[in-house]
């Protein structure tokens, strides 16, 4: 009686859907109601997966939705668009059945309940060639926080050596650092002479740096000391393999714009340490057709995280506020009647809210009016809640932008000043007004 009610309750809007439990050994697929004859197990090897592209073919079935499962997904999604169906990735909190017994033949048969009425929307995924760039990015942030690993792992064979060289050098992979581990590794033992490697440019003087290079020598901590600098090269080496593969990723992805050298503002700063290699802002703007890194706190390393994450096709997005809902960064009100629950923002593991909140983050010394919104909203609900908003509002920016191809307009500190101060005024006429007073300007002590 329950089935029956479920299936007038949800009437069938796609008659040729499937619907797929991802597993890690085996997955499951349900065709229809018939638990015999409309539901199968498959393997996880490329001869069963193609076995199940060949039984979803001859069932006639022409769109299938799967759940999001760790990174299992992925071979399934792939075959499954280069056969021609229509593939909607799920997210798991889509098809949640609290309260209901769970197993894998009823997790793949509500997928297909759920899909064949309409009612599961599919999760954001940019296109292919963005797909393609966007592997190359993350991996190379792997590798760039595996080379911070063996950064510290030569800091703590140095400290166990009692060589203090991070307080002779801001920057123990500098120049001068660099040129003191690799002589210490070589054999050289004498401060003095590992002081005369300072580069000219260093703060502290010969002295300092010697007396900080006395240490206890012993061959446990150099060998270590030995690995932790091969794998930082190792990784360095593998970054630059991954800025070459971007490289040639954006040259060949379609241009919205001739040339976008003309575009980009100059570089005002030299190149950060784990910026790309190549000169990235050029491209991107061709490829993008607006230059985000004229919003200030994006820089090139913050634009190619979030063109490789969010893309440039902005229609799946209605409005700027469902972008940022999908980011996580809206303000997420919980109401009943006139009970307001909550408006804290949404947790996300987006990766392109993550850039935004590192952007919102570099805005504390800004001057624009990025930076005095931020500073203002940081006095008033402190560093979080200032970060998040501030985030928020670069998102809505950045949509803008990709939405209509909008050049950004930089608008100075004095003027968004000038602006709240006239804001508050009229909402404090507008109070007295309704208070019954009126406010009389005097004149500043």
């Amino acid at each position: 009686m329950a089935a029956c009610q479920s299936k007038e309750l949800l009437p069938l809007q796609h008659a040729h859907a499937a619907g797929i439990d991802i597993g890690a050994r085996e997955h499951w697929v349900c065709l229809g109601s018939d638990p015999d004859a409309d539901v199968r197990s498959f393997g996880v090897f490329t001869t069963d997966l193609q076995a199940l592209a060949d039984w979803l073919s001859e069932r006639g079935v022409t769109t299938v939705a799967l759940e999001s499962t760790g990174i299992y997904w992925i071979p399934v999604f792939e075959l499954l668009e280069r056969r021609g169906f229509q593939v909607l990735l799920v997210d798991p909190r889509q098809t949640r059945r609290a309260g209901r017994p769970k197993t894998d033949v009823l997790d793949c048969q509500w997928i297909w309940r759920l899909h064949a009425a309409g009612i599961l929307s599919p999760s954001f995924r940019p296109a292919d060639l963005v797909c393609e760039f966007r592997g190359y990015l993350r991996r190379r942030l792997t590798l760039a926080r595996d080379a911070g690993r063996y950064i510290q792992q030569m800091h703590k064979a140095l400290d166990q050596m009692n060589v203090r060289l991070e307080l002779a050098v801001s920057d123990v992979t500098g120049k001068t650092g660099l040129s003191i581990i690799k002589a210490i590794l070589k054999g050289e033992r004498d401060p003095a002479q590992l002081a005369k490697l300072r580069d000219r440019r260093c703060a502290k003087d010969e002295a300092t740096i010697a007396k900080a290079l006395q240490g206890n020598w012993r061959e446990e901590h150099l060998f270590a000391l030995q690995q932790g600098l091969d794998a930082w090269q190792f990784c360095l080496k593998q970054m630059r393999q991954c800025d070459e593969r971007l490289h040639k990723c954006l040259r060949h992805m379609p241009k919205r714009t001739a040339d976008g050298s003309e575009a980009i503002r100059p570089r005002l700063k030299g190149r950060k340490p784990n910026e790309p290699t190549f000169e990235a802002r050029g491209l991107l703007t061709e490829v993008i057709g607006v230059d985000l890194t004229a919003i200030e706190g994006i820089d090139a390393s913050t634009a190619l995280t979030l063109y490789a994450e969010i893309g440039i096709d902005m229609s799946l997005f209605p409005t700027e506020k469902h972008f940022g809902s999908w980011l996580g960064l809206s303000p997420n009100a919980k109401k009943s009647g006139r009970y307001l629950d909550k408006r804290r923002s949404k947790p996300s593991a987006s990766r392109a809210a993550w850039a935004f909140r590192l952007a919102a983050r570099s805005l504390y010394r800004s001057q624009s009016a990025l930076g005095a919104f931020f500073r203002r909203l940081k006095s008033r609900l402190g560093a979080p809640k200032a970060i998040t908003a501030t985030a928020y509002k670069l998102a809505r920016l950045v949509y803008q932008m990709l939405k209509h191809g909008t050049a950004y307009v930089a608008q100075g500190m004095v003027e968004y000043e000038l602006q709240f101060r006239e804001r508050t005024l009229r909402n404090l006429h507008r109070r007295a007004t309704a208070l019954g007073y009126t406010l009389v300007p005097t004149a500043p002590t």
